[in-house]
């Protein structure tokens, strides 16, 4: 048996025997052959890979590079590693990774979801892009990518830890290694057995054989099982520590306050006002923030609204108004063709088209936990403990803002109390590293709810005009979808990746209509997105733009339907033909939920959608209450996200995507004055509560596919089920969110 002591390199090309590992030997390949983990042992620990460590106890510690929001990330990837292990799920725990090109997530490069490539890299799955994103250490949780992106990897790094815990004990049992096996965190063969933790320092320093190969999807005893989630009992016990929890020696506090947007600069503020709230020790002043410490928060947030800070820009501040011009000036221009098949033209020329104009508002993140952030510098370096959901891009930010190199700043990734695309920004963690450089003490910023949303990157207020006809047969003959929405990815994308980027600039972005294209044969089609200013600065929500492009397509589909006296379920089942997932999705959900035909006062609606490498589709049934808001009654969702790791946390997030496409169709509209959001706290929002919340179905259709994602894909299909429920139950089509019964259309 050769050993090796240069256990450290974590990636070794390895050879998989057998169809099932085929995926497996092109992974290994690609991996680039020159990283090493930069993982910390603890005593006792063996580092046996980037992803795993095991110790003389027998605890198995998964690495995870993936940011815990509440998706449940923490432990359906464990669980995939644990699997492949054979390790004992009582043993196994978790922790987060550090910076390292071994985590970038270039499945998400790959795809095109979330950023937007440097100049010249236009074929999103090309090598360019992988090495890009490999070599920038692009580490990123964002677009429904975990599971999809990481699955192979950690049941890869399970796999080839078994392989060694195998070689190690056949060595002390004089056998084969291909006749031992593991399970609940043993070794064994026939009657022998050995804990994991009695050999791990010993089978960390074997070398990996030519051939290792995953297990057979047959033998996983854990795949598919609702294992307890790792993150949670911390999070009930109130153990689990947030970047608002960290204590330090000497620490102050600190609260902000931000341009309204990055066309706005400091004018003038009132630092004598400040000056005088009891425990301010300084004030600053930046062109685009302005920030106060404090002994306590409390009184660093009286500070900072003591300072009154006045903004100037040359541009009008944004208003709803204003927002409503440049959208419908939008729709009326000129824009890109994403997507064009057929002649609309001569579809178009016998007449008899329906044209409808559709909205959607400004949504906010509105995350229960704020921005947040906590720094300590101290000589030539500085630490930044902090919520992220892009940790390497971070850690660069911070460097560049305090005139440091990456290697002189340490980030601690925290948990984060939601995010929905927010904490892919860095907003917080560059302001509190500016403060406590300049303090030369540790600092937690903290901003406070209301500058949380006001200062939010929201998803953008978007308007389009649907035109399209059925043909005699029933279906849809063409469809022309005009989308005027901000870029919001490009936006994105500009703020938060380094100079050497140089994504495209431009305005018009495919990412903007997303999802835009139904999953319907529609022999005609055509996608525009229309370039709009609308004077915001946006960000990427949860579901991006597919939350307004399926709310767009599935209450226009249903238009149609009526308007060709069909009832909305067949009339989608006769265009899914190509779609049997989707098809079966819609099949199930309505006899879940006992579809009765869309029947006039029956308040039942349906809608359907394609996302992330999965598929929905979702019935709703609700009355309208005595104060005619609408109450929603029971929700029925059939769902195929193919192979599933762990159904309880899908069936957690498809219920939670839900109640989120709740909010945004029956809560408030964000509205906008003199450049900020007039709604600045969950009060002003109209959120669900609890009472709001309905019987809930899910159905998760058992499928052998490639994992798809999970945690957005509700999202789409809540607001135009919703929609198209009211129509059911009043008659009345709602064409603008969120829904306001007894108001415009």
């Amino acid at each position: 048996m050769v050993r090796s002591s240069r256990s450290g390199i974590t990636r070794r090309r390895l050879l998989i025997a057998g169809g099932a590992g085929a995926g497996l030997a092109l992974a290994w390949g690609l991996w680039p052959r020159n990283y090493s983990h930069n993982l910390a042992a603890a005593e006792g620990e063996s580092i046996f890979n980037a992803f795993l460590k095991i110790g003389e106890d027998g605890h198995v510690a998964v690495v995870v590079p993936q940011c815990e929001m509440g998706q449940g990330v923490w432990t359906s990837l464990p669980q995939a590693l644990a699997d492949e292990l054979g390790a004992d799920w009582r043993q196994v725990g978790v922790e987060p990774s550090p910076i390292n090109p071994l985590y970038a997530n270039d499945f998400l490069v790959a795809e095109g979801a979330g950023v937007t490539l440097p100049t010249g890299m236009t074929s999103f799955g090309n090598w360019a892009s992988h090495e890009y994103a490999v070599r920038n250490a692009l580490m990123m949780t964002a677009g429904s990518t975990s599971i999809r992106g990481f699955e192979q990897r950690f049941r890869e790094a399970g796999a080839a830890a078994r392989t060694l815990l195998c070689m190690a004990a056949a060595d002390r049992w004089t056998v084969g290694w291909e006749d031992c096996e593991t399970a609940e965190g043993f070794v064994i063969h026939g009657d022998k057995r050995l804990r994991f933790g009695e050999i791990a320092s010993e089978a960390a320093t074997y070398t990996l054989p030519g051939e290792v190969a995953l297990l057979d999807p047959a033998n996983r005893p854990i795949t598919g099982q609702p294992m307890p989630r790792l993150d949670l009992p911390s999070k009930v016990d109130g153990s689990a520590r947030y970047a608002g929890d960290v204590r330090l020696p000497d620490m102050m506090f600190a609260s902000a306050r931000q341009a309204p947007s990055a066309r706005h600069r400091l004018k003038a503020v009132n630092r004598e006002a400040a000056d005088n709230v009891f425990g301010v020790v300084a004030v600053f002043e930046n062109p685009r923030f302005v920030a106060c410490v404090a002994t306590n928060w409390w009184a660093a947030n009286r500070a900072v609204n003591a300072l009154a800070p006045e903004w100037e820009s040359d541009e009008t501040p944004a208003s709803d108004a204003g927002i409503g011009e440049a959208l419908a000036a939008a729709l009326d221009g000129e824009g890109e063709r994403f997507v064009n098949e057929g002649d609309l033209a001569a579809a178009f020329a016998s007449g008899g088209a329906l044209r409808s104009t559709y909205s959607v508002a400004a949504a906010p993140h509105a995350a229960l936990e704020p921005l947040t952030a906590t720094a300590r510098a101290q000589g030539d370096r500085i630490e930044v403990w902090a919520p992220s959901q892009a940790p390497g891009l971070m850690r660069a930010a911070i460097a560049k803002a305090i005139g440091h190199n990456e290697g002189q700043v340490t980030l601690y990734p925290m948990l984060a109390g939601g995010s929905f695309g927010r904490k892919l920004e860095h907003d917080a963690a560059v302001q509190t590293a500016i403060i406590a450089r300049r303090m030369n003490r540790p600092i937690q910023l903290t901003w406070s709810r209301e500058e949380d949303i006001r200062s939010d990157y929201p998803r953008p207020a978007v308007r389009a005009r649907m035109t399209g006809k059925a043909d005699g047969r029933g279906r849809i003959n063409v469809l022309h979808s005009r989308i005027a929405a901000p870029s919001a990815t490009n936006q994105m994308t500009r703020r938060i990746m380094p100079e050497s980027w140089s994504g495209d600039g431009g305005d018009a972005s495919e990412a903007a209509v997303a999802g835009a294209r139904p999953a319907y044969a529609i022999p005609n089609l055509a996608v525009e997105h229309m370039p709009a200013d609308i004077g915001v600065d946006c960000g990427n929500w949860r579901s991006v733009a597919h939350s307004y492009t399926a709310f767009f397509t599935e209450c226009f589909a249903d238009e149609l339907a009526s308007r060709a006296n069909i009832e909305p379920l067949s009339f989608r089942i006769g265009m899914l033909g190509h779609q049997p997932r989707l098809a079966r999705c819609l099949t199930n959900a309505a006899m879940l939920g006992g579809w009765d035909g869309g029947e006039q006062g029956g308040g039942m609606g349906l809608a359907v959608h394609s996302a992330f490498g999965s598929h929905i589709a979702l019935l709703v049934r609700l009355h309208i209450g005595d104060d005619q808001r609408p109450v929603i009654d029971a929700v029925s969702a059939a769902v195929d996200c193919g192979r599933i790791v762990n159904p309880e946390i899908v069936r957690q997030q498809i219920e939670g995507g839900i109640v989120f496409g709740m909010a945004a169709a029956l809560g408030a509209a964000i509205t906008y004055e003199a450049g900020v959001p007039v709604e600045t706290n969950f009060d002003g929002l109209a959120l669900p509560r609890l009472a709001d919340v309905p019987e809930m179905e899910i159905e998760l259709i058992e499928s052998s596919e490639e994992p798809g994602g999970v945690s957005e894909l509700a999202v789409p299909v809540a607001a135009p089920a919703i929609g198209n429920a009211i129509f059911a139950a009043t008659g009345q089509r709602l064409r603008k969110l969120p829904f306001i019964v007894g108001g415009v259309a």
